[in-house]
């Protein structure tokens, strides 16, 4: 089995190298690539260095398996010439997602939908993962009809520079900055790009991907915020259902779902937080509790590290899916 991971020295590109080690797996030729500025240099994975290649040399290798986290530009550019060669593409930016000849996956929400002939694979926004791995349990037994979204999402969402910002103003020093605004001790309704309707990017994408992937129409309306916490986005969630539910019967769906963790103990303080879930591939969920405002409606409250499960590990979790079910050549 031959892997390439394409931005391999990037934030996520670094958590996916730590996931593929720990999932231990059995990977016979290991490729790791970044830009130009990169080449040369040397990566640890396994226990043993790589020199970082172009993206140009790791096509001459024909891997079985490419990892994109290089950005929209790049996997635009790029994926189309590895799926030629029949290279599987995981692709973890926003580029493929909404294709509607690319499969968006969750592995443990919809990973049945891989098939052999497809060779690019969207991974979805980390907001979007945490989301449909919570609901799914329950879409299917009560049928979601509206979604009521807030986010709050951690900085490194915004990629390594947003992280640095952070730090930097916590300690008082100077540096560039991602934001349009100061983010330590403060929070900003701003994550994405803002479009003609007014939503973000960010807002848009938790609508779509997630209608994509639960297969539905749902109606979905969103509000993304940034705030100062470096990783482990959060999420406050209205669930109007078209069937009434019992509350436990509510605990138990989203807790048998795999990767999902039900935390709900407010009786003891205990409940979800980014503190919690960092470093961690689980989906936390709790907060559950009726909505009295209005029929056959909860509230959740999710949290999970983007980083990990939000990026690195559902794209080795595809990848894992792919070799399992021996989908490569």
């Amino acid at each position: 089995m031959k892997i390439a991971v394409i931005g391999a020295t990037g934030l996520v590109g670094r958590e996916i190298l730590k996931v593929l080690e720990e999932r231990k797996i059995s990977i016979t030729e290991f490729f790791p690539v970044a830009s130009s500025k990169s080449v040369g240099k040397k990566v640890v994975f396994s226990r043993k260095e790589y020199e970082v290649l172009s993206i140009e040399q790791a096509i001459n290798e024909k891997p079985q398996i490419a990892i994109f986290s290089a950005g929209s530009a790049t996997s635009l550019e790029w994926a189309p010439h590895f799926s030629e060669i029949d290279t599987k593409v995981i692709d973890n930016s926003s580029a493929w997602r909404m294709n509607e000849n690319v499969p968006l996956i969750v592995p443990e929400v919809n990973g049945i939908l891989l098939k052999k002939a497809n060779n690019i694979i969207a991974n979805p926004n980390c907001s979007t993962i945490q989301l449909v791995m919570a609901l799914s349990p329950l879409h299917n037994k009560f049928n979601i009809k509206r979604l009521v979204i807030s986010t709050y999402q951690a900085v490194s969402g915004s990629g390594a520079k947003a992280v640095i910002q952070l730090m930097d103003e916590r300690l008082g020093n100077s540096g560039d900055t991602v934001y349009p605004h100061k983010i330590d001790l403060n929070i900003i309704p701003h994550a994405g790009d803002f479009d003609v309707s007014g939503y973000t990017t960010e807002e848009i994408k938790l609508v779509n991907e997630t209608n994509k992937i639960l297969q539905s129409n749902i109606k979905i309306t969103a509000t993304a915020v940034r705030v100062p916490v470096i990783s482990g986005h959060s999420e406050a969630v209205n669930v109007e259902f078209e069937n009434d539910f019992v509350i436990e019967e509510v605990k138990l769906l989203i807790g048998s779902m795999p990767g999902v963790v039900v935390f709900d103990f407010p009786e003891a303080n205990l409940y979800p937080m980014p503190i919690l879930a960092q470093g961690k591939d689980e989906v936390f969920v709790g907060r559950i509790r009726r909505d009295f405002s209005q029929p056959n409606s909860i509230n959740l409250w999710i949290v999970s590290d983007n980083i990990r499960k939000g990026a690195a590990t559902n794209a080795v979790q595809i990848a894992q899916y792919l070799i399992t079910n021996k989908l490569t050549r």
